[in-house]
Formats: C-alpha cells, structure tokens, sequence
C-alpha cells in the first residue's frame, strides 16, 4: 500500500492543478495454490530424513499426518495421529559374486519395525552391517547366502538366500523381487506375502505370479530372496479397538461405505494376460522445455469464435 501511495502522490505533483483527478481501484494478481498429487509414490504420511551414507542407526521421521509438505493443504483424510517411530534404512540391493562360492552373512538379531508390516533382519558381513527385510523363520545366528550366478542347473536354496530367478527351481517361493536388474527388492516385501516361480520362457525370462494371482515375465538375471515374507500372522489378526486403529495412525473414516459381502455373488473373469516387464529406454525419451514463465488462465469455451 505505501508504494501505491507513493505512485499516486507522484501523479497528483506532475499534473497540471486543473487536470481532473481519477482515482480507481488497483486488483492484485490471484497466485493459485498448486493442489497436492496423489499418488506417483507419494503417501503423506511420513518424511524420513536419509542421510549421505548408509547406516543402521535409526533415522528421524516428520509426520506429515496426511497433508502436503509444502503447501500444507490436506491431501489424505484417513491419516492423522498414531505413534511416531524411527526408520531403520532397508538395503534392499543384494549384490554377490558372479563366479565363484556364494557371499555368505550372518543374522544379528530380529527386529520390528513401526514403519512397515513386515520385521527386519540385521545383517553382518565382514565389517559392515545393513538391514534386510526379514523371511518368515528367519532368526538370530542364522547364515544367508547371497549370489549372482545363474548354473545350468538350478540350486537347491534354503530360506533367506538371495539368488537371481534364473538360478531357483520352478515353485520356489520368492519375495523382494526387481523387476529389472540393478532395481532392488521392488515387488512383494509386505508382510506374509510371497510370489512363485512358475516357468522358464524363451529369451532368458521367468514366469512368477503374484500374490494378486497376476503373472508377470521377467528377466532371468532379476534378484529375489528366498522365501515367505515375515509376520505372517498380520492380514489375519483383527485391530481389536478403534484407539489401537488411531495408534497406528488411521483417523476415523465415513460411516457411509460399506465393504462388499459377496451375498449375491461376483463375475468370474478370465485372468489377464502375462505382464512383460523390461528396463526402461532411456534413449527414446523425450525432452520438452517450457519457455513460458507466466501462469495459465482458463479460457471458457464460450470465448472461442471459430
């Protein structure tokens, strides 16, 4: 408002005394808030606040409690509250020797984690330490093996190993599954759940369904670890209260939406077919750069005269 003053006691010095003076109304630009974007990975529920270099030493978490961190609007309504916990770091790359024995490590202890459903194994080898998500009898003492090298004939894994698709025999449970090479345990690491190795496929892929039922075709070099996920007893015990519901961060939600019976039955579909999964190109991608650094306004469709 003073640099507004200012220019209008300006304009009232360089006029003449018998010009007339008109005086209107100055509207500031509107600056709309950008609305928060749900989903692309995004949960709203918790910031952890990583570190430069791995470590084991639990990492400090903010809340978000359902709203965006930057403009603080409310994106999730069925978050809010709960307990808070530190994050312990999950390494999820298991990377061994391509020739040679296995890598061989030790299990120090199992731990639960607040941040996740399934529990999380600590693992020594050599001089360093990391976090593991856990198998489902998996415990302290017991010794991992960790390969990347596909036989000819397949090997015969025990519980917690870490080998590639293409090196287990058919019907092997699996879970932390990359999807492509290099990824990292990406599919299957909720609590209890499991995929299985169903058939090999031409051009050095696998077949392994899902705990959705769904098949997906990846390649043969995609690391898995051996095994059922842990904590298999979550899906099937109840929360018990609404406060435990509020402990572990959910607030209340509407009392209109009710969960399907099945009473009157359901449609039978024929599954879908098998998902090819391969690395991304990055090569083909495109680039496009925005030259204009004014805001948009929406145009009515009543406005355009064709």
């Amino acid at each position: 408002m003073t640099s507004l003053a200012k220019a209008l006691q300006k304009l009232s010095i360089t006029q003449s005394k018998n010009a007339p003076i008109f005086l209107c109304s100055v509207r500031q630009r509107h600056v709309p808030v950008p609305k928060p974007v749900i989903g692309n990975g995004k949960s709203y529920r918790r910031i952890v606040h990583f570190t430069e270099k791995y470590t084991v030493k639990p990492l400090e978490v903010t809340n978000l409690g359902g709203r965006d961190p930057e403009t603080g609007r409310l994106a999730v309504k069925g978050i809010g509250g709960g307990i808070k916990h530190k994050y312990h770091w999950i390494d999820w790359k298991r990377v061994g020797p391509t020739e040679g024995p296995p890598q061989v490590e030790r299990v120090i202890k199992i731990i639960k984690d607040g941040c996740r459903t399934a529990h999380v194994a600590l693992v020594a080898c050599g001089d360093r330490l990391k976090y593991i998500i856990a198998t489902e009898n998996m415990k302290a003492g017991d010794l991992i093996k960790t390969s990347c090298h596909i036989p000819r004939i397949p090997v015969r894994p025990n519980e917690g190993d870490a080998y590639p698709l293409g090196a287990l025999p058919i019907g092997t449970q699996i879970n932390c599954v990359e999807m492509y090479p290099g990824l990292g345990g990406f599919l299957v690491h909720s609590a209890g759940t499991f995929a299985t190795i169903l058939r090999k496929a031409p051009n050095n892929r696998v077949i392994i369904m899902m705990p959705s039922k769904k098949e997906f075709s990846l390649l043969e070099s995609c690391m898995c670890t051996v095994g059922r996920v842990s904590n298999v007893e979550y899906a099937s015990t109840p929360i018990g209260s609404a406060q435990k519901n509020r402990e572990l961060g959910n607030r209340p939600r509407s009392g209109w939406w009710q969960r399907k019976t099945g009473r009157f039955g359901r449609k039978i579909r024929k599954p879908p077919p098998v998902k090819v999964i391969s690395p991304k190109d990055a090569k083909n991608t495109e680039v496009v750069t925005l030259s204009f650094d004014g805001l948009f306004s929406k145009t009515l469709n009543h406005q355009f005269h064709y």
